[in-house]
């Protein structure tokens, strides 16, 4: 069974991106260097990951994508400060 994963990364000007996708690493390489990068990113390279989270299937990725993009850009730099505390406690 395919793994799927919502993802945000921050972009070079700064603006955030979110996605799903099944590899997150590919992704990132991909928005960073390849034609497969979404238009929006291809402008602001380079694209650091800065979010993830495994879904149980595609539905489930999709949903969390939705209700990433509509926090505000305070609220998603917040869960990210947040992510990056719990790492750095662990």
């Amino acid at each position: 069974m395919t793994s799927y994963y919502v993802y945000m990364v921050r972009c070079a000007d700064d603006t955030l991106y979110s996605g799903i996708t099944t590899d997150v690493k590919r992704r990132v390489e991909e928005h960073n260097s390849s034609d497969k990068a979404a238009k929006y990113t291809r402008a602001r390279q380079p694209v650091e990951l800065v979010y993830q989270k495994r879904c149980k299937d595609r539905s489930s990725a999709a949903s969390k994508e939705a209700a990433l993009k509509k926090l505000s850009r305070s609220e998603k730099l917040k869960l990210i400060s947040q992510l990056d505390s719990a790492r750095r406690s662990a």
